[in-house]
């Protein structure tokens, strides 16, 4: 079976209330749009990851979009856009 190591930072990690977790690939999520859509639809804190809200996603450290392919071994990670000044 093919896991994913999911990372969660910042105020996406405080509306989560983890910084990570290892999920099993589920079956007909290939993308990470698909995976964010399947995180959302947990509800509650996890509507923080849900269509509509502004987060950035990278997949093993590299900036993606939603179409970046997904086969299981990956290391993903979601977080808001970041800021400074």
């Amino acid at each position: 079976m093919s896991e994913l190591n999911i990372l969660y930072f910042a105020s996406l990690r405080e509306a989560l209330g983890c910084s990570g977790e290892r999920l099993a690939l589920p079956d007909g999520v290939r993308t990470v749009g698909a995976l964010r859509e399947h995180l959302a639809a947990r509800g509650e804190g996890w509507a923080a990851l849900g269509a509509g809200r502004n987060v950035r996603a990278a997949l093993d450290q590299r900036m993606v979009g939603p179409d970046a392919p997904l086969a299981g071994g990956e290391e993903v990670a979601f977080f808001p856009p970041v800021t400074g000044g």
